[in-house]
């Protein structure tokens, strides 16, 4: 196996994590999904963007806005007013600014300061997403959003939710680029010894990463067994089982899962006898310990029963319930020791190279020396590394999990 720079190499050594690890900073020209287009309303809903107070609405034909989420005048939220057409209306003194941010009314002036504005931000949905840049607005494209178009293709059925965790968006990137975790974490809904087994491969390229990992002829978890069933009416001992995680900073992952029975050319390319699916999650970070987790799931079989869609939304939430409460004590713990390093192993080999990437955005962005020194090194591995690492069980493995 090459050894993964910065993890645990052949020889068993561990290796400390980049100092960038520890710390808490997010690229702010990104674009970051900031709600569901459901929980956009003509009525003003206040959220927390990459650090920004932000309240957002739609206007009468539709068209989303988000404004800066303080007055001018005496810094009241706006999102404490209301609207009256589409002007967003201060519940302090009655100041009222129009969708570019720029105020409109002041009671008893003759004239409005040219200066009363609040900053408007890029909006633009895709997806079933509202989607903000928090950063330089002239480097805002909508065509660099994240690619979940699983959430809305005709050919994918699916639902999802939002979660507020109590942690960095970090450590979530972390959590769904290893999913050896599974086995530990979810070992009565998708978890199975052959997570944690079977071999998988880590590719990286300047746009993303992504970690592939094939289980052949094991037998299905409970959430997979059903969904067979569901589908062919009978159910299946033995499967052969993917999952295909797909990385683009700075925290948006599509990860392409699913079983077909064993032997029915799954590994192949041929999926036509197994039922596929795409878990869809995005992070937008509020603050260094918190972030909004946006996630879905789509599948590709029987796409109008809507009790499967239901069933599926439900069994996924309880899930990710089982991972935020792993996160959330996690982040407790990084911040009562604020002084502990932070360590990779060889199943870090995806979250690694996840986080080398965050860290270029951040550099390219700002003078911190830090980062900039981490882009370098992340530079200089991509060049001297393989671009695909094949990471195996152990031994020890193997009689830790009776296999």
């Amino acid at each position: 196996m090459a050894s993964i720079d910065g993890s645990s190499g052949s020889d068993g050594a561990l290796r400390e994590a980049a100092a960038t690890f520890a710390l808490t900073d997010w690229p702010m020209n990104a674009w970051y999904a900031a709600a569901y287009d459901v929980e956009l309303k003509h009525a003003l809903l206040p959220r927390t963007i990459a650090g920004r107070s932000l309240v957002l609405y739609r206007k009468g034909d539709g068209t989303p806005i988000a404004l800066e989420n303080a007055c001018w005048h005496r810094l009241l939220p706006l999102s404490e007013g209301h609207l009256e057409d589409d002007a967003v209306v201060c519940g302090y003194h009655g100041l009222m600014y129009n969708g570019e941010g720029r105020c409109v009314f002041m009671p008893s002036q003759q004239t409005i300061n040219p200066a009363a504005r609040v900053r408007s931000y890029p909006i633009a949905e895709r997806h079933r997403f509202v989607w903000v840049w928090p950063g330089d607005p002239a480097l805002a494209d909508p065509d660099t959003i994240p690619d979940l178009h699983w959430n809305d293709d005709p050919e994918w059925a699916g639902d999802g939710g939002l979660i507020d965790v109590k942690c960095n968006y970090k450590l979530v990137v972390d959590n769904l680029m290893d999913l050896t975790h599974e086995t530990f974490v979810h070992g009565s809904s998708i978890g199975h010894r052959s997570v944690a087994e079977v071999p998988f491969e880590v590719t990286h390229g300047p746009d993303g990463v992504t970690v592939t990992r094939w289980m052949l002829d094991v037998d299905p978890p409970p959430f997979w067994a059903m969904q067979l069933e569901w589908r062919h009416g009978r159910r299946f001992d033995r499967v052969d089982r993917w999952q295909i995680i797909h990385f683009e900073a700075p925290s948006t992952i599509a990860i392409d899962v699913g079983v077909a029975p064993a032997g029915t050319g799954a590994p192949q390319g041929d999926r036509s006898q197994g039922v596929n699916g795409f878990v869809l999650n995005t992070m937008t970070p509020q603050s260094p310990g918190a972030c909004h987790y946006f996630w879905a799931f789509a599948r590709n079989y029987n796409l109008d029963d809507q009790r499967i869609t239901t069933l599926l939304r439900d069994g996924v939430a309880g899930v990710f319930g089982e991972d935020e409460e792993v996160l959330n004590a996690q982040q407790r713990s990084i911040d009562s020791n604020p002084d502990k390093q932070f360590y990779n192993l060889n199943i870090d080999g995806g979250a690694m190279w996840a986080r080398r990437l965050i860290d270029s955005m951040i550099a390219a962005e700002g003078d911190d020396a830090r980062y900039a020194r981490a882009s370098e090194q992340a530079r200089a591995a991509a060049l001297s590394e393989p671009a695909t690492t094949r990471v195996e069980a152990t031994e020890a493995d193997r009689a830790r999990l009776g296999i």
